[in-house]
């Protein structure tokens, strides 16, 4: 039989439990933020447009803040305001009104779902978080969650990054907060606490409470309405909560949910003691040669020639200048190199001493440190392509922008 939790790193308490629930609710109602897809999800009659309305926020959201997204929620929904037409859109559409707001293939997914809705669910949303997750491209443990639970009233917990971080100071949980035992636990913890009457509100109230209240650094604590919950905060006023067992002798010996003995409680961070997490993976640093081609457009404004990166991997299908990826040891051999690869690529040859360098660019990626060495060639006329090269057109700046390209082409070109 699996070995019950220690107390200290649970909810045991019925009457706890229901304490939590009533304080945290009442908390919500008061202090809620006003955001458009609550809006949207508390007063759309229809299931399958309030699901669709849950689910594009839910998706945006992913490793993005609130502040940025709204705008971009706004106009999809006004664009697409069910799935039906999202379905019909092109991929083309899609990013062009994701771009900027990064991590772009999670357009591309919610997109392929809508599709897979229309055509092999007849175009109703699954209802359940199990069928969400198991039926729908991209959406993952924590989005089907959400969506059962806010749309549908599933009574399901949901752990994200701000409900991992409540969870844990409210009880204590000082092991790797990203290791598979612990998440484990802690969605184990937020089906227990899910308040079964009103779940996407309490779900809400969990993360809200986490990204206004509980935040990593600085939470305040005086403003929490579980603070009397609150093991962590309990063990800042008094060294060791009572009466309930102090987590560092919680009864099982060497805890795998306990601080490690490695990097034990530190009184000078009080709650911020916990999460803790491991330690981040360093990105990747790469180098990129990116020439702005220009010329004179008809209109007597200069046009600047964009092509579309690979419908796969990084920045999927999305429009940029013609770049060459770089050796890190080949940097004063950049101006040649760019050079070559035009050469081959638009049948003519160009003049290393042609390329006028403007400078460098950086964007942090998750998980590379992206650098472009910038180049601009003016040319006369057009530039005939290679059969096998990318799609490619000329924009003006203004078309430019109005384009699917990322933020760093943006960087690049100012």
């Amino acid at each position: 039989a699996p070995v019950p939790p220690p107390a200290a790193h649970h909810f045991s308490d019925p009457a706890e439990v229901e304490a939590l629930r009533r304080n945290l609710l009442a908390w919500y109602d008061r202090c809620q933020r006003d955001l458009p897809w609550r809006a949207l999800a508390a007063t759309e009659p229809d299931a399958d447009r309030r699901g669709y309305a849950v689910w594009v926020s839910e998706i945006m959201l992913q490793q993005t803040q609130v502040a940025t997204v709204i705008d971009y929620y706004n106009r999809w929904m006004q664009k697409w305001p069910t799935l039906q037409a999202l379905a019909q859109a092109s991929l083309e559409e899609v990013n062009e009104l994701w771009a900027g707001l990064g991590y772009y293939s999670r357009g591309k997914r919610l997109q392929e779902a809508a599709r897979k809705v229309v055509s092999e669910l007849a175009g109703h949303m699954p209802r359940t978080a199990e069928d969400l997750q198991k039926l729908l491209p991209g959406v993952g443990r924590y989005t089907a969650g959400a969506i059962a639970s806010i749309a549908y009233g599933q009574a399901t917990g949901v752990v994200d990054g701000n409900v991992i971080r409540v969870l844990c100071r409210l009880r204590c949980i000082g092991a790797d907060s990203s290791s598979p035992a612990v998440i484990d636990r802690l969605w184990d913890m937020a089906n227990t606490l899910v308040d079964r009457s009103r779940p996407g509100d309490f779900n809400q109230a969990l993360m809200e409470l986490g990204a206004t209240v509980c935040v990593p650094k600085a939470p305040l604590c005086g403003e929490c309405p579980v603070k009397q919950h609150c093991q962590a905060r309990r063990r800042k006023l008094f060294g060791k909560p009572t009466p309930v067992p102090d987590v560092e002798d919680c009864g099982v010996g060497d805890c795998p949910l306990c601080l490690p003995a490695t990097e034990p409680w530190d009184s000078s961070l009080g709650v911020t003691n916990f999460p803790r997490k491991s330690a981040k993976k360093q990105p990747r640093a790469m180098r990129t040669a990116t020439c702005v081609l220009e010329r004179k457009g008809s209109c007597g404004g200069l046009e600047y020639l964009i092509v579309q990166r690979p419908s796969s991997g990084l920045l999927a299908g999305l429009w940029e200048f013609p770049s060459l990826p770089l050796a890190q040891d080949l940097q004063e051999k950049e101006r040649e190199l760019l050079a070559d690869h035009f050469q081959g690529w638009i049948g003519q040859p160009v003049a290393a001493k042609g390329l006028r360098f403007i400078g460098e660019v950086t964007h942090i990626f998750s998980h590379i440190h992206q650098t472009y060495v910038v180049y601009s060639l003016p040319m006369d006329g057009d530039v005939t392509l290679a059969p096998a090269s990318s799609p490619s057109r000329w924009v003006t700046e203004e078309e430019f922008h109005a384009s699917a390209v990322s933020t760093a082409m943006k960087k690049v070109l100012e």
